[in-house]
Parts: C-alpha cells; sequence; structure tokens
C-alpha cells in the first residue's frame, strides 16, 4: 500500500470513527466468504458500515481521542469494523442475531460515546438496549398516557348516567 493510499484509507477511518455513535469490533475468523456476505447484508439493512480493517491503521486514526489508548488490547488479530451512526444499538443487535446461527464470529468489543464494552457487555447491555424507534414509540406513548385519563374522566359522568339509566330500565322491566 503506498504512502498515499495509507493517508486516504486513515482520513476515512477517522471521518468514521468522529460521525459514529458506536462501534462493534468483530473478529471473524474462520468465517466462509458466504457467511460474511450474509454478515454484510444484514448491516447494510439496519444502516451499519461494515469493513475489514488493519489495525495498525485504525490505530493512527484515532490517535487523536482520549479512548484511543484503552482500545489498543482489542486492535488484534483479523479485524472488522462495524459503525453504527444514527442507532447505538443496530450493529449489536445484527451481531447477536447473527452469532446464534454462526457461532464463528467473535465480538472483541465496542465503543459507545467514548465508553469501551467488553464482547460480553456489547452482546448483554448494548444489543438489549432500545432502539431509535422504540425510543419513539415509548416516549410517544408516554405523551399520551396523561391525555388518555383526561378522556376517561371526561366520559365517565355520561358512563355512570348510563349505567344508573340501564340499571333502571332492568329493575322496571324485571
Amino acid at each position: 500500500m503506498l504512502r498515499t493510499e495509507k493517508a486516504a484509507s486513515i482520513t476515512d477511518i477517522k471521518g468514521r470513527f468522529d460521525k459514529m455513535t458506536s462501534a462493534v469490533f468483530l473478529d471473524f475468523t474462520g468465517m466462509t466468504v458466504e457467511e460474511v456476505s450474509k454478515l454484510r447484508i444484514e448491516f447494510r439493512k439496519t444502516g451499519v458500515e461494515y469493513r475489514v480493517v488493519k489495525n495498525t491503521l485504525v490505530k493512527q486514526a484515532i490517535k487523536d481521542h482520549s479512548w484511543s489508548k484503552t482500545l489498543g488490547g482489542t486492535l488484534r488479530g483479523m479485524t472488522g469494523i462495524a459503525w453504527s451512526y444514527e442507532d447505538p444499538s443496530a450493529a449489536a443487535k445484527v451481531v447477536k442475531a447473527f452469532r446464534k446461527d454462526n457461532e464463528k464470529l467473535k465480538v472483541k468489543g465496542g465503543l459507545v460515546d467514548g465508553q469501551l464494552l467488553n464482547g460480553k457487555a456489547v452482546e448483554d447491555q448494548l444489543a438489549t438496549m432500545p432502539g431509535k424507534q422504540e425510543l419513539r414509540a415509548m416516549l410517544l406513548a408516554t405523551l399520551q398516557a396523561p391525555l388518555q385519563q383526561f378522556v376517561a374522566l371526561l366520559q365517565a359522568p355520561t358512563q355512570n348516567l348510563v349505567y344508573v339509566l340501564s340499571a333502571k330500565e332492568r329493575k322496571e322491566t324485571g
């Protein structure tokens, strides 16, 4: 690889780390090309970028970040990185689902807001976090709950009157 190619690759990797919300570091040793292709397709479906990168280039790209020192042990051997840009848990969810069928894929670690997570934490914590759409739905439900209760309170007197009239009608006919 020429020096100019290395510089361009480092700049590209640095840009991905700068705009990401999370990254998952993977070891794909022992996987076939077909299995890796399936993984890439799953990542694309969820808007996650996945690349196999040279560890030395990643180290050069992240050297300006405060968390780069803690990431050193993760960058050994074959490394694939899955970057999530909108939903921090997207890559971890894809990896967790993929690992059910393929035990060869190993999680080296993860990175969320400058916090390094070990492989176990990525699958247990990050993959179980609600996604962006789920959080929106929860927020909407929380905002709607008081209004639903208010409408129920407004309808209660009318509903009670109907019950009283219904009971009186049953008593007279019964």
